[in-house]
Formats: C-alpha cells, sequence, structure tokens
C-alpha cells in the first residue's frame, strides 16, 4: 500500500463529509425540512441506475453515476447555488472552479485528474452521459417541488416559465423524461403549486 496516496484518500473522505452540511432549496417530501447535497447526490445517482433506460442515447452507466456522485462536491466551499438566484450565478463558475480546485486537488494526482474531467464533462454536458445526468439532476427537484406542492417555488416566488425554461435542457439527455417533467409542470400549476 502507497500509504502517501492512501492518506489522501482518506483525507478526502473526510473533507467530503462536508457536503451533509450544504442545504438545499428542495425540501424532503414529506416537508420536514430542507434536503442536504449529500442526500441529493445518493438519490441522483440511484435516480441515474433506474431510469438509464431512458436516455436519449445509451450511456456508460458507471461514468454517469461517477459524474452523479461527485458534480455537488464543490458545494463544500462554493456553496448551493438556487439556480433561479439570478445575482448568485453570476460569480458561480468562479467560486466553483476555485472549489473544484481545492476539493479535487486534496486526491492522488489521478484521481484528481478523474474527477476533475467528470465534474467539467457534467458542467459543459458535452457527453450522452452528462446530457443524461444533467436530466437526473433536474428532474429531481421537480419532484420534491411537486411534492411538496411547490413548497420551496412558492417560497421564492418562482414562476412557470422559469421552471420550463429552466428544465428544457432535459430533452437532450433523455426526452421521455423530459417529456415526464413538462407534465408534472403542466400539473402542478393546475394544482396551483406553480404560477
Amino acid at each position: 500500500m502507497d500509504k502517501e496516496r492512501f492518506d489522501q484518500q482518506i483525507q478526502f473522505i473526510l473533507e467530503i463529509d462536508k457536503l451533509k452540511s450544504v442545504i438545499r432549496q428542495s425540501y424532503l417530501l414529506d416537508g420536514s425540512r430542507q434536503e442536504n447535497s449529500a442526500e441529493h447526490s445518493w438519490h441522483v445517482a440511484l435516480m441515474g441506475l433506474l431510469l438509464a433506460e431512458y436516455a436519449e442515447q445509451p450511456v456508460d452507466l458507471l461514468r454517469t453515476m461517477k459524474m452523479l456522485l461527485i458534480h455537488d462536491i464543490i458545494e463544500i466551499d462554493a456553496g448551493d447555488t438556487y439556480c433561479y438566484d439570478e445575482a448568485g450565478v453570476k460569480d458561480q463558475s468562479s467560486r466553483e472552479n476555485a472549489a473544484a480546485e481545492r476539493l479535487f486537488g486534496l486526491l492522488p494526482e489521478d484521481q484528481m485528474e478523474e474527477f476533475r474531467e467528470l465534474w467539467a464533462e457534467f458542467e459543459e454536458r458535452s457527453t450522452a452521459e452528462a446530457k443524461f445526468a444533467a436530466t437526473i439532476d433536474r428532474l429531481m427537484p421537480l419532484l420534491h417541488n411537486f411534492h411538496t406542492e411547490g413548497r420551496s417555488w412558492r417560497e421564492h416566488g418562482i414562476r412557470v416559465n422559469q421552471v420550463s425554461s429552466r428544465n428544457e435542457v432535459m430533452k437532450e439527455g433523455a426526452r421521455p423524461l423530459w417529456e415526464f417533467a413538462m407534465s408534472l409542470i403542466d400539473d402542478a400549476v393546475e394544482r396551483g403549486y406553480l404560477d
């Protein structure tokens, strides 16, 4: 065993425990509290495993799941930028790049490069895997909002056009899931969860 390598891996494992403290805007389905980013990452990875058959193109499932598990690690330093926060989005890229540099930099070089590459691929939606992962990442908050009667949307005054626009990229990754998402949005409007 390479002790230095192992120590770096353990240090990273301990550091990413902080993701459990990053609170997101989505509420748990029972409405008891907001979810944290570690819970979100686990949930979307499992969704990716279950829903891969709906991907627009065949995907390397292991690569997709890796993306879904690591894409939000940068929130430990950068925080969770609410997707509808226009002010927060302005410096999001610089905050997240600095976070990726520090956090992935804790790893041995080969793993640092792999994680950095996977994170960038997810952000750029440059492959079938990244497009599908982005679809899954957008579907989860829709499910949360729909099943909590639009709680987060209502708290932030989010409008239907914002939600529809935000989720349009889903059709690149999995058209059936995008169609399902659009039906959820329509249903949310009919039920008064979203204006």
